[in-house]
């Protein structure tokens, strides 16, 4: 669990931490914009707010407990209720809330429920939470089209680099141009049995119902990896190694590339 994130909604800093790959928003931060005493033990008395989580986890968490769930909502409302978020996720196995001890302790909910709480907040603090919230994802799906962006205009570059090493020296002089793009297409190949583990004809047979070619489908890691690949692969060729010995080395690089690219705190970032 990490926290790497925070928008500012009615002057209160509000933070989003990610927990396997989901955001959830900080309600003990949301609890600062809210006038007069108040708790989150109080929202979670509400029958309305029980049958909302009720269905929110029914949706999206096949985990959920029914059973302790209906026991809680049969409670919900009463005077003698009571219910902590701790004793909510124990009891039911809920994964929409969280309270969570350490550097980044207190209570956080899923966006969806987030806003839901925003609610009792005030109703313009919900409008403000979501309008920040989207920015925030629209300034992060910038972000992430520049660097697909970059890193594709970078895989171009390293691209001509090289197709220039192939033809420099493994195309002799006196040869057709169908026959020159034999030698480029065997050995653009290679980068893909290297990476992919399959040649680009092989995907099509396998992928047929799919527009585009085996590159199209890459992902960041692969992309960034593929960039570096090319530009290896043009010296293994201006070094004199057979096709059988780059490969080996190729398929060597690439295991190791995105081994450490699939552990980068800056690639997990970029997603």
């Amino acid at each position: 669990m990490s926290k790497n994130k925070k928008i500012q909604v009615e002057g209160k800093e509000i933070s989003i931490i990610i927990d396997d790959n989901q955001e959830y928003i900080s309600l003990t931060d949301m609890l600062k914009a809210k006038d007069g005493d108040f708790f989150i033990s109080d929202w979670l008395r509400n029958r309305n707010t029980v049958e909302y989580l009720g269905v929110w986890e029914t949706v999206y968490n096949p985990d959920f407990n029914y059973g302790e769930f209906a026991i809680i909502k049969s409670q919900a409302g009463l005077n003698s209720y009571k219910l902590s978020v701790k004793d909510w996720v124990e009891k039911t196995n809920a994964m929409g809330l969280k309270a969570t001890a350490g550097r980044y302790g207190g209570t956080y909910a899923h966006s969806d429920i987030a806003f839901e709480f925003g609610m009792w907040i005030s109703p313009q603090f919900k409008i403000y939470l979501i309008k920040e919230f989207q920015r925030l994802k629209a300034e992060e799906n910038d972000r992430l089209k520049l660097e697909w962006n970059i890193q594709r205009t970078l895989a171009k570059v390293n691209y001509q680099i090289h197709t220039d090493a192939i033809k420099e020296n493994l195309i002799p002089s006196e040869i057709t141009k169908q026959q020159a793009g034999f030698v480029y297409a065997n050995e653009a190949d290679l980068l893909n049995v290297a990476l992919f583990g399959m040649t680009a004809k092989e995907w099509r047979e396998q992928n047929s119902s799919k527009n585009g070619i085996i590159r199209d489908y890459a992902t960041l890691e692969q992309l960034v990896v593929l960039s570096n690949m090319e530009s290896i692969n043009a010296l293994l060729i201006r070094q004199g190694l057979t096709q059988n010995e780059r490969l080996i080395q190729l398929n060597k690089t690439a295991i190791t590339q995105m081994k450490s690219l699939l552990e980068s705190k800056t690639m997990k970032k970029l997603k």
